[in-house]
C-alpha cells in the first residue's frame, strides 16, 4: 500500500523500488520506466543544485510537451524548489512578468526558446538530455507538504497575471487514488493540455501518483483529429478536455472517444446534449464533469455523468479529495438547499495564495469563524438535498472562454495603454451555444478610432492569444448602470460587426470556384454568409476552435491538410484558396513532388 505522507516524490520513489520496470513516461519514441524517471530526475536535480537552486527557489520551465518536461518538473522538486510552467507561445513581456512575479532564479528551456523569450544566458539552463543512473548521490530534498509545488498563473483584474502558489499537499491530495475518476497502474493519461493550464498538472501527476504512465503528446497543440490519432498511437486511456473542446469533439463525432476509457471535462458549463450524444455512442465511457479553480488545485468537485443527468444541465457534483464546499449568502452565512449563493471552498488542498499579492490573497482567501480558511470562488451555485451542486454563473465580471479563466480588467488595462484608447470594456458574446467570442468595445481618444488591426497587434505584443478579443466595436461612450458601473450586460447583447468598423464595405469581388469552397466553409463555421475574397477570418470574429472546423472540413472534403499556423498566416478567403490550390497540386503530383516543395504541417490545437 502506498501513502502520500512523502508526497508525490516519495510515491514515485516507491514505484521506482517496487515496480522499477513499469512504464512511467512515453512519447512513443522516448520512454522512461519508473526507475529511469527517478534516476533522470536525481541526475538533473544535481545540475540544478550546482546552478544554485536551493529549497524554496522558483524555476521557470519553458519547454514544449516532452519527456524532458516531466523529468524537469520532478527534478525541481528533487532539488527542493518549485516550478513555474511557461508557454513558449506567450509574448516575451508576459513571460518576463510571470518570471518576475514568481521570483524565478533560473529557467530551464532550449536555447532558441529562452533567447526568444529574452531570458539572459546566465539565468537559463538547457533541459536534461538523457537518463543516466545517478544512484543515491542526489537524494530528493526533504518533503514539506506545505511548501510550494508550482506556481500557476491565471488572468488578473489589475492588469497583471496572478500567480497561484499550489502546495505539495494540494497536488498530492488531488492526484493520489482519486475517487472521482478511475486511474490504475494499467492506464496511460494523455499529457496534452497547455502547460500553463492547471489540467496539465493532473495529467502528469495523476498518472505518476498511481503507478500509471504519462502519454506525452509531442506534436504540441494537436488538432482534434490529431489528438485522436495521438491517443491511439500512445495507448492513452484517460484524458482531460476543456469543456469547449469536448463540445467540439462531440459535435463532430470524434473517434477520440472510441479510444479512451475515461474523460474529465471542465472549465465551463457542460452541454447536456453533447454529453448525452457521447455517452450513447460510447456507453462504456467514464465521463466526469469536473469543476474547480486553480486556487483549490484543479478539481474541487466532480460528478460522474449519466444519461439521466442529461435531462437538464449536468451538475458539477460534490466535493472531492478532501475539499469542503459551502454555499454562502453575501454575509458569509450558509443558505438552504436549493437557494443560490456563492461557493466557498475549503480543505487541505487550498493554495497558499497569490505570489506577491497579499491584499488580493486576503480578499479571496478568508478565515471563516465556523469553517476555517476558505476560498471565495465568485461562482454562483445551489445545492441539491443530497449536497450535489449545480452551477449558475458568476458574482463578478470574470468570464470563461474556451476553458480559460479571463479577467476582463486585464485586457482593458492593456487596451488603455494604447495612445488611441480613452476607455474600453471587454465582454463575451455567444452567437451560438458552442461559440463564445471575446468582444472589446473601445472608446477612441479624441474620436479617432485606431482600428481593430492596430489594437489587436498592440495586445498580441503583451498578452497570450486567449486574451486577445475576436470582435471589436467602437463606441462614443460605454453604457453605464444606475450605480455608475459599466453595463456589461448591455454590451454583451449589443450587435457589432466583426472588425468594429462603421464605414460601408467596398463592393466584393467575385469569387473563384475554389474561393467559393473556402467561403462556404467559413460561412458554415462563422454562422453568416461570407462572399468577399478579401474577407479576413479574424476580423469577422473567427477564433481557433472555429478555424479548426474549417481545417477539418478541408481535410474531409478535399483531402487537404492545413495547420492553424498556415490558416492564421493567410487569413483571407483568397489567400487560403491559394494555399488549398497548392496543396491539391502537390496531392495530384504524388510522390514525385520535389523535396524542397512546401508540405502541409500537422494541424495544431487551439488551446
Amino acid at each position: 500500500m502506498t501513502s502520500i505522507d512523502a508526497g508525490l516524490p516519495g510515491l514515485i520513489s516507491h514505484y521506482a523500488r517496487t515496480t522499477p520496470d513499469a512504464l512511467a513516461v512515453t512519447d512513443g519514441e522516448t520512454t522512461l520506466t519508473y526507475a529511469g524517471l527517478e534516476a533522470a530526475a536525481r541526475d538533473f536535480a544535481q545540475v540544478l543544485r550546482e546552478r544554485g537552486i536551493r529549497p524554496g527557489d522558483a524555476v521557470g520551465v519553458l519547454l514544449p510537451h516532452s519527456v524532458p518536461t516531466v523529468v524537469t518538473q520532478l527534478a525541481v522538486w528533487c532539488a527542493g524548489g518549485h516550478y513555474v510552467p511557461l508557454d513558449p507561445d506567450y509574448p516575451p513581456p508576459r513571460i518576463a512578468t510571470m518570471l518576475e512575479t514568481a521570483g524565478a532564479v533560473l529557467t530551464v528551456g532550449s536555447k532558441d526558446l529562452t533567447e526568444a523569450a529574452g531570458i539572459p544566458g546566465d539565468r537559463a539552463l538547457l533541459p536534461p538530455a538523457g537518463s543516466e543512473q545517478a544512484g543515491d548521490a542526489t537524494p530528493f530534498a526533504e518533503y514539506d507538504p506545505d511548501a510550494v509545488a508550482y506556481v500557476m498563473f491565471t488572468s488578473g483584474s489589475t492588469g497583471r497575471p496572478k500567480g497561484v502558489a499550489v502546495t505539495h499537499r494540494g497536488i498530492a491530495g488531488l492526484a493520489h487514488r482519486p475517487e472521482y475518476v478511475t486511474i490504475t497502474p494499467r492506464d496511460r493519461v494523455l499529457f496534452h493540455s497547455p502547460v500553463t493550464f492547471d489540467a496539465s498538472a493532473f495529467e502528469v501527476w495523476g498518472a505518476l501518483a498511481n503507478g500509471a504512465a504519462v502519454a506525452v503528446s509531442t506534436a504540441d497543440r494537436l488538432s482534434p483529429t490529431g489528438l485522436a490519432r495521438d491517443a491511439e498511437r500512445l495507448g492513452a486511456t484517460v484524458t482531460v478536455l476543456t469543456t469547449a473542446l469536448f463540445h467540439h469533439l462531440a459535435a463532430r463525432r470524434s473517434p477520440l472517444f472510441g479510444v479512451l476509457r475515461g474523460v474529465l471535462a471542465g472549465g465551463e458549463a457542460l452541454s447536456a446534449q453533447h454529453a448525452r450524444s457521447v455517452l450513447r455512442a460510447h456507453p462504456w465511457l467514464e465521463l466526469v464533469n469536473g469543476y474547480g479553480p486553480t486556487e483549490a488545485t484543479t478539481f474541487a468537485t466532480a460528478h460522474r455523468v449519466t444519461d439521466a443527468d442529461c435531462d437538464g444541465p449536468p451538475p458539477i457534483g460534490r466535493p472531492v479529495a478532501g475539499t469542503t464546499a459551502y454555499v454562502m449568502d453575501e454575509h458569509g452565512e450558509p443558505v438552504a438547499p436549493g437557494v443560490r449563493g456563492e461557493l466557498w471552498l475549503g480543505g487541505p488542498r487550498l493554495a497558499l495564495g497569490y505570489v506577491g499579492q497579499p491584499d488580493r490573497t486576503a480578499e479571496r482567501f478568508v478565515d471563516h469563524p465556523a469553517a476555517g480558511r476558505l476560498y471565495r470562488t465568485g461562482d454562483v451555485v445551489s445545492a441539491r438535498p443530497d449536497g450535489t451542486l449545480d452551477f449558475h454563473g458568476r458574482t463578478d465580471d470574470q468570464i470563461k472562454v474556451r476553458g480559460f479563466r479571463i479577467e476582463p480588467g486585464e485586457i482593458e488595462h492593456a487596451l488603455r495603454e494604447h495612445a488611441g484608447v480613452a476607455d474600453a470594456a471587454v465582454v463575451v458574446q455567444r452567437p451560438a451555444p458552442d461559440d463564445a467570442r471575446l468582444v472589446a468595445f473601445v472608446v477612441p481618444e479624441d474620436g479617432a478610432a485606431p482600428g481593430a488591426a492596430a489594437l489587436r497587434a498592440h495586445l498580441e505584443e503583451r498578452l497570450p492569444a486567449h486574451l486577445v478579443p475576436n470582435v471589436w466595436g467602437f463606441v462614443d461612450a460605454l453604457p453605464m448602470t444606475g450605480v455608475g458601473k459599466v453595463d456589461r450586460r448591455a454590451l454583451a447583447e449589443r450587435p457589432v460587426d466583426g472588425d468594429g468598423t462603421d464605414s460601408p464595405p467596398a463592393p466584393a469581388a467575385s469569387l473563384s470556384p475554389l474561393q467559393q469552397v473556402v467561403a462556404d466553409l467559413w460561412s458554415q463555421a462563422l454562422g453568416f454568409p461570407v462572399d468577399d475574397p478579401a474577407a479576413d477570418f479574424i476580423a469577422l470574429g473567427g477564433h481557433s476552435l472555429l478555424a479548426l472546423c474549417v481545417v477539418e472540413d478541408l481535410r474531409e472534403d478535399l483531402g487537404v491538410e492545413m495547420s492553424l499556423a498556415d490558416f492564421f498566416a493567410a487569413p483571407t478567403v483568397a489567400a487560403q484558396a491559394a494555399h488549398v490550390e497548392q496543396a491539391l497540386l502537390r496531392l495530384h503530383e504524388g510522390p514525385g513532388t520535389p523535396d524542397d516543395a512546401p508540405s502541409p504541417s500537422v494541424v495544431e490545437d487551439p488551446r
